[in-house]
């Protein structure tokens, strides 16, 4: 994009709205601005994948794959040498991920950024999991005194929790917490042995603490023309049946279904068009990802939903004589305060008992048990803020644990499950930071010759403090549950990667929603403040980040934010 006479294809139509991303939030966006009436422009990155026929991996057994559904090939230290730090890539689902060696950034402190490169981006790879925030999470930095206060409370996002929950369609148990809030739920996925023994067990001896199972976006029971989960264990490989809750299997045929969507692949957003006499952006210019060719699009609203840290590449790479330090960056935080949950920590144990029980199929989610540690009107610790959840689950291993013999006793041991082990891993929240920040470095260009991110990012000591009371409130769990061999564990190392910042794949901030313009980017409606035809609804908008998994938040802050501004459009406001 710094060639010189690069000639700039212009496009001769208007639409109502143009979205970036067709991910979690993009999804959203399209559907609910087609369905408000609006013609948009679904601009994505990565190339087209269709629900079903696309997933090419799906049923495959693992033989079929070459090296097994390895993740160490040449092939993918080469071209894949990120993504493969993930739970979810593997032979079966690289085609999914995007190439490292053309879209490569900068880490100036280790970070792990994981990303897709196909229509639909990771809503394909989520591990599904919704947890509503709660009032005190929307409250937490303006009752801390930690960054600045969120623009908005519990009470003007619970309606859209309700507008996601009953069109996506989550599965779970009502337990009554006021930190972690009921919602619209399917019925939900049975514990198996183990899980209802520690269950029971942090029941009788924890008054503060509860077991549950996951709450999940997967259906349970047909719902909305998409069929329940069968439990085969091709999810992140694409689920053809839909139970799986993607952009390809709810949101896009919901956008397509009015008629009023142009889905364009392969378009690699460079920047945002701002006119500077209009006092508003335009449109956006992008590159032909087939032809390298420059194209611009125009539009009376604009979506950022690119993810965190595409989003703000977008914006920090959108400069003009207003915004000369990236659009609407007035207030100069663009790119600082970014966040991601940081984990890898807990404890496991071995539960005697329960030989003649077992689990049918493979059940795509595990347990939760929600924050107990500094709640309002609670004991407060004085080493660390906020709090942390956990996840995991219990299972009995087969035939491929490390098992000893040869012969007719190697037979009959292999017949035979494992013990129950149980796992607890934890989830923590971590503060926002003005020194956690990405900038683009103009000395490295990707393929098509932008400048990349450069992440800098270090876990600070309140995560430290918190992690070891994630790590030993795990094992007493345990311990309470009667399990023995418990270990601890705690994958931090300090130096290079191990529990680093962006592996939980959640991260935010960068854009941050506020009150004030002078230290925020969005008001409470997503919109930029410098801007109100722009708005930005995917993880950079977040002020905090609490220590559930975001997915939800995101498509409830999409949909409110989009109704917002089918609003607004109508009033000749924007």
């Amino acid at each position: 994009m710094h060639r010189k006479n690069v000639h700039v294809a212009r496009s001769q139509e208007v639409q109502d709205a143009i979205v970036v991303g067709s991910g979690i939030s993009g999804g959203f966006a399209a559907k609910e601005l087609t369905e408000g009436g609006l013609n948009v422009l679904l601009l994505e990155r990565g190339r087209d994948l269709k629900h079903g026929s696309g997933y090419i991996t799906e049923h495959l057994d693992i033989w079929e794959f070459p090296a097994r559904n390895s993740k160490g090939s040449r092939r993918h230290r080469e071209r894949y040498a990120i993504q493969s730090r993930t739970y979810a890539f593997g032979e079966h689902t690289e085609h999914f991920f995007i190439d490292d060696s053309e879209n490569p950034y900068v880490e100036a402190d280790p970070f792990t950024w994981i990303r897709a490169d196909v229509v639909g981006g990771r809503s394909l790879l989520w591990a599904r999991q919704c947890y509503r925030w709660s009032a005190m999470d929307f409250e937490a930095n303006a009752r801390d005194g930690t960054g600045i206060d969120w623009p908005i409370r519990y009470e003007d996002i619970a309606p859209w929790y309700d507008h996601v929950e009953r069109f996506a369609g989550i599965t779970g148990q009502p337990e009554g917490l006021a930190q972690c809030p009921d919602g619209v739920f399917l019925p939900p996925m049975a514990l198996n042995w183990g899980e209802e023994r520690v269950r029971e067990a942090i029941a009788t001896h924890f008054d503060d603490r509860l077991l549950t199972i996951g709450r999940a976006a997967v259906l349970t029971q047909p719902h909305n023309g998409r069929a329940a989960c069968h439990y085969c264990e091709s999810c992140y490989r694409g689920c053809s049946a839909g139970a799986y809750f993607s952009s390809q299997s709810a949101t896009l045929p919901a956008a397509f279904a009015t008629g009023r969507l142009t889905l364009q692949p392969e378009s690699i957003v460079h920047s945002v068009i701002y006119d500077e006499e209009e006092g508003k952006a335009t449109g956006v210019r992008y590159i032909d990802r087939t032809t390298g060719a420059v194209r611009e699009a125009y539009a009376r609203v604009i979506f950022l939903c690119a993810s965190a840290l595409g989003t703000t590449q977008i914006m920090l790479n959108s400069q003009s004589s207003r915004f000369p330090q990236g659009l609407a960056n007035d207030s100069g935080v663009l790119g600082h305060y970014l966040m991601d949950h940081h984990m890898e920590v807990g404890a496991r144990g071995e539960l005697p008992g329960g030989e003649d029980r077992y689990f049918q199929g493979i059940r795509p989610n595990g347990i939760y048990i929600p924050r107990f540690r500094n709640l309002p009107g609670a004991t407060q610790r004085s080493d660390y803020l906020r709090g942390f959840g956990y996840q995991g689950g219990a299972t009995r291993s087969s035939w491929d644990r490390p098992v000893s013999g040869f012969g007719a006793s190697l037979k009959s041991t292999l017949r035979r499950p494992g013990p129950w082990v149980m796992g607890l891993e934890g989830f923590g929240e971590a503060l926002p930071r003005y020194d956690n920040y990405v900038t683009l470095d103009e000395s490295t260009k990707d393929a098509w010759g932008m400048p990349v991110l450069r992440i800098h990012y270090r876990w600070g000591e309140n995560v430290l403090a918190m992690r070891e009371d994630m790590k030993q409130s795990a094992a007493e769990m345990l311990d309470a549950a009667g399990a023995t061999n418990i270990e601890t564990y705690d994958n931090y190392t300090g130096e290079g990667l191990g529990a680093e910042p962006g592996l939980a794949i959640h991260e935010m901030g960068t854009a941050r929603m506020g009150r004030d313009p002078k230290t925020s980017i969005l008001n409470a409606h997503n919109q930029c403040h410098a801007i109100p035809n722009v708005f930005v609804t995917d993880g950079a908008c977040m002020t905090s980040s609490a220590c559930q998994n975001p997915s939800i938040t995101y498509m409830a802050l999409t949909a409110r934010a989009a109704n917002y501004a089918i609003e607004e459009l109508k009033r000749m406001n924007l």
